[in-house]
C-alpha cells in the first residue's frame, strides 16, 4: 500500500512524503479496508510534530478520518455487520493510506447518496456537533443558536443540527466568504466576529435584544460571549482553536444565570456508550430526512496522497472551511 509514515517528527506537514509499504494484516477483530477519501484535522498537524496528547509509538502512520470499502471481515465474527465490497466510514490510526485496518465499532455504513469525500469527514464533527446541541444543551424549536467559527467542521454540521431542531442560528466567522458558506448551510445570521461590537450585532438579531439561548463555541470565546447570552442560557465548550485556555468571569455566569457545559465526545464510548447510538441514530434520520448533508471544502480540490501536506497546510493557515477532504485513488482495484 501507499502511505503517509512518520518515521520522526517534522517542522509541518510541507514535510510530509508518501511511501509504499506492505499492506496492513487486520487483526482477528478486525476489518480490512481500502481507503477512497480521507479527510483532515488541526491534531494531526500537532500529531505529525509530536505535540498532540496521543502520540503513536514511531514509526507510525498520520490521519484518522477516511470512507472506502470493505476488503475483508474479522475472522472472529461470524455475522459481521459489514460484508465485503460494503461503503463504509470511520476513523482510526492511519487515515493518509490506500489500506487501513479497523475495528468494528469505529465503523459506520456510508449514508445512502453519499460520496467517499462528504462521507471521510463525517465521523468526529458530526456527532460533537449532535451530542453538544441536542444531548447536552436540549436544542429546541424557537431557540436562538449562536455558531462561532460556523463554517468550520463542526460549525456546519452544528448549524446544520440546530436547524433540524427548529432554532434561529446566528453564524460567526471572520470572513465574508465563510459568513456566505454558513448561510448556504442555513445559518438565518452571519456577523463577522473580528469587527468591534459584534456582541450588540448579535442581541440585535434575538427577540427584544435578550441575547441568545445557546453559544456553540469551538473556539474559546466564552468571555466576550457573555455579553450576548439569554437569562438561562447555556454555553457549550466544544474546544480552543484560538489556542489559548480561558479564564472565564464566574460573576457573569451567576448572575445571567447560565449554565457552563463542556463536551468531550471521544470519552462517550467509554462512559456513556448508549448514547454513542442515540446520537448516531439522530444523525442518520436527519440525514435521511435531508436535514443534514456532507461539509466537505468545494473552492478545491486535493488529490492523492501526496496532496495531504497541501491540504494540512490550508487547513493550518484556516485558509478552508467545513471539511477539507482528500480523494485517494488506489494503487488496484477494490469492489465498489
Amino acid at each position: 500500500m501507499r502511505a503517509i509514515q512518520i518515521k520522526e517528527y517534522l517542522k509541518g506537514p510541507h514535510e510530509l512524503t508518501v511511501t509504499t509499504l506492505s499492506d496492513p494484516v487486520p487483526s482477528s477483530s478486525q476489518y480490512l479496508i481500502a481507503i477512497h477519501a480521507t479527510a483532515t484535522n488541526f491534531f494531526d498537524l500537532l500529531q505529525i510534530r509530536g505535540k498532540y496528547q496521543h502520540q503513536p509509538p514511531l514509526p507510525w502512520i498520520s490521519g484518522s478520518e477516511f470512507a472506502g470499502v470493505v476488503l475483508s471481515t474479522p475472522s472472529n465474527k461470524p455475522a459481521p455487520v459489514f460484508k465485503v465490497g460494503d461503503r463504509v466510514f470511520g476513523a482510526a490510526q492511519g487515515g493518509y493510506a490506500t489500506r487501513i485496518c479497523c475495528e468494528e465499532d469505529r465503523l459506520k455504513p456510508v449514508p445512502r447518496g453519499w460520496s467517499f469525500l462528504d462521507a471521510a469527514g463525517l465521523m468526529i464533527t458530526a456527532p460533537t456537533s449532535y451530542a453538544a446541541l441536542v444531548t447536552r444543551a436540549g436544542v429546541k424549536k424557537g431557540d436562538f443558536v449562536l455558531v462561532h467559527a460556523a463554517a468550520g467542521g463542526v460549525g456546519l454540521a452544528a448549524v446544520q443540527v440546530a436547524k433540524a431542531f427548529g432554532a434561529t442560528v446566528i453564524a460567526t466567522a471572520g470572513s465574508a466568504r465563510k459568513l456566505e458558506v454558513a448561510r448556504s448551510f442555513g445559518a438565518d445570521h452571519g456577523v463577522n466576529y473580528k469587527a468591534k461590537g459584534w456582541e450588540e450585532e448579535v442581541k440585535k438579531l434575538t427577540p427584544k435584544g435578550r441575547g441568545v439561548d445557546i453559544i456553540f463555541d469551538p473556539v474559546g470565546m466564552v468571555n466576550t460571549s457573555l455579553k450576548c447570552i439569554a437569562w438561562n442560557g447555556r454555553v457549550l465548550i466544544i474546544g480552543f482553536a484560538a489556542g489559548d485556555i480561558e479564564k472565564v468571569a464566574m460573576n457573569r455566569v451567576l448572575l445571567k444565570n447560565i449554565s457552563l457545559v463542556g463536551l468531550h465526545w471521544g470519552v462517550y464510548a467509554k462512559e456513556e456508550p448508549e448514547t454513542v447510538k442515540t446520537v448516531w441514530d439522530g444523525l442518520f434520520k436527519l440525514m435521511e430526512q435531508g436535514k443534514f448533508r456532507g461539509t466537505g471544502f468545494r473552492d478545491r480540490e486535493f488529490v492523492g496522497l501526496e496532496s495531504v501536506g497541501k491540504a494540512l497546510g490550508m487547513l493550518g493557515d484556516r485558509n478552508t472551511w467545513g471539511k477539507v477532504v482528500v480523494s485517494v485513488p488506489q494503487d488496484r482495484p477494490s469492489k465498489l
